[in-house]
């Protein structure tokens, strides 16, 4: 997705959730500063998921109970992981693709699976400037930065598209040409997985945030019929 096309969502979860621009800005400022100089891993991303079978992960209750299910499939294809489901890969020995983060996660576990292959697409967006500062230089692995505001004024930021680590991972499968997305542990019915780390977060502000990932992936299904919830 283009910027151009993402912005109308953009501005209106802006107001809806009352997010601060001005703060987004600064996060992205910064994370482009800490990345500049680094190499983007953008080509081996899209080498990774054109035309490949994508499985991604959120991190809702149903999330251990499908990766038993699906545990064959998912190691013959390329895992774009979100934030915290990150752990449940690496407590079942599967080695994330791609780490899709705001660094809400738990951290020495993607610190690990980065250091050992795993790409992290590092989100910048207004709530998360003192994990940008705290955790992104200490990562050791390749990494490439988003942005929810333009990325045009930014040399090391991209956006595809996306609000929540799931969606975006979403976003992403579907802007490099994914064959088939299989999407686990998405659900949407009100309840916080233990890989979200409820405790680190308000319940009703991540509810809120569930709802626009629903939406925005349901947006995805209008243009792509190769995704499928698992």
């Amino acid at each position: 997705m283009l910027y151009k096309e993402w912005k109308p969502f953009y501005d209106e979860i802006k107001d809806y959730l009352d997010l601060n621009f001005e703060k987004d800005e600064c996060a992205a400022s910064l994370l482009d500063s800490i990345l500049n100089g680094k190499l983007s891993q953008i080509k081996e991303i899209e080498n990774l998921i054109k035309n490949k079978e994508v499985f991604i992960f959120g991190a809702g209750p149903s999330l251990e109970e499908k990766i038993s299910i699906h545990k064959q499939k998912i190691r013959n294809a390329v895992n774009l992981v979100a934030d915290g489901a990150t752990s449940a890969l690496l407590k079942n020995n599967i080695k994330p693709d791609i780490i899709v983060t705001d660094l809400d996660g738990h951290i020495p576990d993607q610190k690990n699976a980065n250091e050992n292959g795993s790409i992290l697409v590092i989100h910048a967006h207004g709530d998360n400037i003192d994990a940008l500062k705290k955790y992104v230089k200490d990562f050791r692995g390749h990494i490439v930065g988003t942005t929810q505001i333009d990325p045009a004024t930014f040399k090391n930021l991209y956006n595809f598209g996306g609000f929540t680590d799931g969606d975006r991972a979403v976003f992403i499968a579907d802007h490099f040409d994914a064959k088939k997305i299989f999407l686990i542990g998405f659900d949407f019915k009100g309840e916080i997985g233990k890989y979200s780390f409820p405790e680190k977060k308000d319940k009703n502000i991540k509810l809120r945030k569930l709802k626009w990932c629903e939406t925005l992936i349901k947006e995805i299904m209008e243009h792509n019929k190769n995704i499928e919830f698992l």
